[in-house]
């Protein structure tokens, strides 16, 4: 059972009235919103057949200095590398150096999957586990060592595992299969990778705002000048985050792993701009070349991977607005995204130092360039409901979300952002592997609250006990184990603690 459901920025929507105002318009009172809500912090471009429809910058690069975010401010763009390597690969097919359908060991020898082709690598279907699997091992051994592609081959030799599936059988998107293909772009092309990028990519592109910034040095503590720094909010409950690489945990493990190919790129959205204007112009790769990227890559059973992943970019499956491609990039404390509409060549990209949620919100924003509704954010009632009760008292706490709950133009509850607030205060789940902190009086105080709030939910009571056995009310405990129980006979769970707990 998974009680603990994180909505990152659950947003509750009223209608937009898009008609009657203009796209800029419309897209500026999103934003804004968004914005005041502390649910944005970045970037957006807005481009329609190569001209700015909007373009708009919130929030900072470090909150601490509140220095603000401009349109020139580099981002870090994550997983947007990818569609860069996948760039390379597709320009290496089309001058006969190499062919997709090609097993990685004609090009890599001592790789150690046979089975797994270059293109099972571009749609995220070779059944290759994570880095981490072959590599935690060796920086358990050696934290002060910085593994790169140098490493990767050997590490996977000395430590292999087995496939999490057979390639094609299956599609699950993992950062390894871009590590690869970088080496298979250097040993092709004979150049190292960052100066193959920048030869045939970003130079042609006119894209010299682009970089290639190893991952340790993104995640560690020096000052960084014109760059928008990762920043996370610790807790539910936080009004204020911090930096990314303030978190030990965050900083040293990035400090291991300096593989490139899949997250190590910096960028503007102006420079973005330019690749997505290679693209169209036929600058980078050819029409037919681009044509096949788009297509979702068939799974072993002929059916499409559910992920519609093509070769390095994934395809949305609603075409009612056109045929739209992306692809999202995302680390600890930053969300990116670039969205292209190819059938109208509109594309939104969009960078986030704060959230996880670019390529929803990219997706509305194509609705809106579109002509489409979508909905005003709203504040969370849980946050600052969290925020109060850490800082203030559970009677400042209640009486504020009484008052709120009446502003529902305003303000939106969400049973599971309670419910994730309450595990927050429990602090059973420590993702950033900080020192424990478990605020029991405030769990039991917020999952009570909960069940008030939503009598019908099963969950709610199943987590109000839990939060109820932590601060060592047993026989309460039992109470909303048993009402969890009633009202879904299912709930294992509850079954289990109430037979050890009933001994």
């Amino acid at each position: 059972m998974i009680k603990k459901i994180f909505h990152l920025c659950l947003l509750i929507l009223i209608a937009i009235p898009v008609f009657g105002q203009s796209k800029q318009q419309a897209i500026d009172a999103f934003f804004t919103a968004l914005a005041k809500n502390q649910q944005f912090s970045g970037n957006i471009l807005v481009i329609e057949k190569n001209k700015i429809v909007y373009e708009k910058s919130f929030g900072y690069t470090d909150y601490t200095t509140q220095s603000p975010i401009t349109p020139g401010i580099t981002f870090p763009i994550a997983s947007i590398t990818k569609i860069l390597t996948a760039t390379a690969i597709l320009q290496l097919s089309e001058k006969g150096r190499l062919t997709i359908t090609d097993p990685v060991t004609q090009y890599l020898p001592e790789f150690p999957y046979p089975a797994i082709t270059l293109k099972h690598l571009l749609s995220h279907t070779s059944g290759l586990p994570p880095y981490n699997a072959f590599f935690d091992k060796y920086r358990k051994e050696n934290p002060a060592k910085i593994f790169t592609n140098k490493d990767f081959i050997h590490g996977m030799l000395a430590n292999k595992q087995p496939l999490i599936y057979q390639p094609g059988e299956k599609g699950n998107y993992d950062n390894i299969n871009f590590i690869v293909l970088a080496l298979v772009v250097e040993k092709v092309s004979g150049m190292d990778y960052k100066n193959y990028i920048e030869k045939n990519i970003l130079r042609p592109a006119g894209m010299y705002n682009t970089v290639l910034f190893p991952l340790p040095e993104q995640f560690n503590t020096a000052q960084i000048k014109n760059y928008a720094y990762p920043q996370v909010y610790l807790h539910l409950y936080d009004t204020v985050p911090v930096k990314s690489s303030s978190i030990p945990y965050v900083r040293e493990y990035w400090h291991s792993y300096g593989f490139t190919g899949f997250a190590d790129y910096v960028s503007t959205t102006r420079d973005l701009w330019k690749f997505d204007e290679a693209l169209y112009n036929n600058t980078l790769l050819n029409k037919q070349t681009l044509a096949a990227a788009y297509v979702p890559v068939k799974l072993n059973n002929g059916k499409i991977n559910p992920d519609a992943f093509g070769l390095g970019w994934e395809i949305e499956k609603d075409s009612s607005l056109g045929k739209l491609v992306y692809h999202s990039g995302a680390a600890m404390g930053l969300s990116s995204n670039i969205l292209r509409n190819i059938t109208k060549q509109q594309t939104v990209i969009l960078f986030d130092n704060m959230h996880f949620n670019a390529h929803e919100n990219a997706t509305k924003v194509m609705m809106l360039l579109n002509g489409k509704k979508v909905g005003m954010p709203k504040k969370s009632i849980a946050k600052i409901y969290g925020n109060l009760l850490f800082t203030k008292t559970a009677r400042v706490a209640n009486a504020t979300l009484e008052s709120l709950l009446k502003d529902t133009a305003q303000y939106y509850l969400s049973e599971d952002e309670m419910n994730s607030l309450g595990y927050d205060f429990l602090g059973n789940s420590n993702p950033y592997h900080l020192p424990e902190r478990h605020l029991y009086k405030q769990a039991v105080e917020t999952l009570k609250m909960n069940v008030t709030l939503f009598p019908d939910s099963w969950n709610a009571y199943d987590s109000y006990a839990e939060a109820l056995l932590a601060d060592d009310q047993k026989e309460e405990a039992i109470k909303m184990y048993q009402k969890s129980l009633s009202l879904n006979p299912d709930n294992e769970n509850a079954r289990k603690i109430l037979e050890k707990l009933l001994k």
